[in-house]
């Protein structure tokens, strides 16, 4: 792809784009709240604060895990609260409410301790974390809903994968901040709130960005509000409510919500098990958000500063420095990933090539901390290093921001808030379960926490390989004909090596399987039909529509 024709698409899809940048500036803030605390944790002057300094080694890890972990706890019931929240208000509304929890406790976590004692203020910091993880718990599970459902499908990709971009640049602000503040401000108070207040600001940011925004087109057909999902459609696709790319999605959005208004959580979570094909269409988000923790990508992310120092760096400050870099390469790389990568390689490709290579990096590691126990410097120790920095870039290539993507266009649109939101939830019960054990499984495992990482992230890419059909540039509403038939064939089939293993033998595909049911394809100059059903909110009425397209417009489906 040339650079002219990215231009193009930027100035054509800069409502959509904008859309994307707004809403995930929200994951800034999950970003940043995940790298904060490990520097944090790590400065003398908040040991000191709090009395860590004079606990034992166990104690200390013990509470550090706590410290941690209580932030995935509130964003485990965040996430599932979110499913009520965006069925019932809205996705724009629940966003901004998201935004004023995150901003009120982040508010209250910078404050900790001031005119009381620290045992107090410590107990107001679990308390203050727990809440500001519901608020990014809620925004966390939301932002991809939103996004898939309002991006059109040919940089749909590049929008939902965004997200990742946000979490690596609030990474890499808050391992900067936590450095500047070691280096720069003399140990005391300061020290550790001023990286706690500066996460104020991407909240600030994404509050005001999101009141600019138009609610979900999706959900407004949902409620039964066609007028105002055309006129969202119309200013994501930058072209008229009456043009032909806008009515023609507004039917086909309306026509996959025949007979399915206005479902409540409870029928939503009752319809995943209403055939085969929906409950594994309704699995594999979660099932990746769970292998995406399994990866131990985390584990860097709050532990880095221990880490670096258990391969050699021998003060704060330095590793504090080594992690910053660390947060570059992350964010530098999943930019560059997202730029050039996500839609020519697809999704399935990113995620067997990113597990197996930060399978390896990680095999590596935990190689070297079994025959290097010690944290003295050997020149292996360098390599060891890099490995460090080229997991992250492998982690970014694939399992970084592919599983949201992935996730929230194989979830069904009817049910797309509740599985999204149990998919966020297993991804905060497992980054708090990875919170709680990794600073006890690099006290008393050592070198094996590396190589279960390893392992994991092998049998992720193994998983891919077999059982997730290729998504890319296919309609949100045309997902399903990925799982019909001999779907299973057909992933194999989309995978690297996989036509040689079936030795010629295929599945047919989507567009195929849509013509053998009668449906017919969008196409410059082909006509479009559209099925015809029930309307709970207007009676019985026709949803059958004709259009004639250019599959180069906008469409937003």
């Amino acid at each position: 792809m040339t650079w002219k024709k990215e231009l193009d698409d930027l100035v054509q899809y800069r409502n959509a784009y904008f859309l994307a940048f707004s809403a995930t500036t929200g994951y800034i803030c999950f970003g940043w709240d995940i790298g904060l605390i490990g520097g944090v944790l790590a400065l003398p002057s908040f040991q000191q604060y709090f009395g860590l300094d004079k606990e034992s080694p166990s104690a200390r890890a013990a509470l550090s895990g706590n410290i941690v972990s209580v932030l995935q706890a509130g964003g485990f019931f965040g996430a599932l609260a979110s499913t009520w929240l965006a069925s019932r208000l809205g996705r724009k509304p629940s966003l901004l409410i998201s935004a004023v929890v995150f901003l009120v406790f982040s508010v209250i976590q910078s404050i900790v301790g001031m005119g009381s004692t620290p045992a107090v203020g410590l107990k107001v910091l679990y308390f203050s974390r727990f809440f500001g993880g519901v608020g990014v718990g809620l925004m966390a599970a939301i932002v991809p809903t939103y996004v898939s459902e309002c991006a059109p499908r040919a940089i749909r990709g590049r929008c939902t994968g965004s997200i990742e971009v946000a979490v690596g640049l609030g990474n890499m602000l808050s391992f900067w901040v936590n450095y500047g503040v070691s280096l720069n401000i003399k140990p005391g108070e300061m020290q550790w709130r001023l990286p706690i207040i500066v996460q104020l600001i991407p909240g600030v940011l994404f509050f005001i960005f999101m009141l600019f925004q138009p609610e979900s087109p999706r959900w407004l057909v949902e409620r039964g509000r066609y007028e105002d999902a055309a006129l969202s459609l119309s200013h994501i696709a930058r072209q008229p409510p009456s043009s032909p790319a806008v009515q023609l999605t507004l039917s086909e959005i309306r026509a996959d919500f025949v007979g399915k208004h206005k479902l409540s959580m409870f029928a939503q979570i009752k319809r995943m098990g209403e055939n085969r094909i929906t409950i594994i269409r309704c699995l594999i988000p979660s099932l990746l958000t769970f292998f995406q923790q399994w990866s131990g990508t985390n584990a860097l992310n709050y532990y880095s500063p221990q880490i670096f120092a258990s391969l050699g760096f021998s003060s704060t400050t330095a590793t504090l420095l080594a992690t910053g870099i660390y947060g570059v390469v992350k964010f530098a790389v999943t930019c560059l990933v997202l730029a050039f990568v996500i839609e020519s390689w697809g999704r399935k490709r990113t995620l067997i090539y990113g597990g197996l290579a930060q399978g390896l990096m990680m095999f590596w590691i935990g190689g070297y901390a079994a025959l290097h126990p010690q944290p003295t410097v050997v020149p292996t120790t360098y390599v060891s290093i890099l490995a460090v920095y080229l997991y992250g870039v492998f982690f970014c290539l694939g399992w970084g921001f592919t599983p949201l993507v992935l996730g929230a266009e194989i979830a069904p649109s009817h049910l797309r808030p509740a599985v999204m939101a149990l998919a966020s939830g297993m991804t905060w019960l497992f980054t708090y379960v990875i919170a709680q054990i990794t600073p006890i499984m690099l006290a008393r495992v050592t070198y094996g926490t590396y190589l279960v990482f390893g392992a994991a992230s092998v049998v992720m890419a193994a998983w891919v390989w077999v059982g997730v059909p290729e998504t890319t540039a296919v309609g949100l509403e045309d997902v399903k004909w990925l799982f019909e038939g001999e779907w299973v064939r057909r992933a194999v089939g989309d995978s690297p090596g996989g036509a040689w293993v079936l030795g010629g033998r295929r599945a047919l595909g989507a567009e195929e399987l849509k013509r053998a049911a009668g449906v017919r394809a969008g196409g410059e100059g082909v006509e479009v039909v559209l099925g015809e059903g029930e309307d709970e909110e207007l009676g019985k009425e026709k949803v059958r529509e004709s259009q004639v397209i250019n599959v180069d417009d906008p469409l937003i489906i």
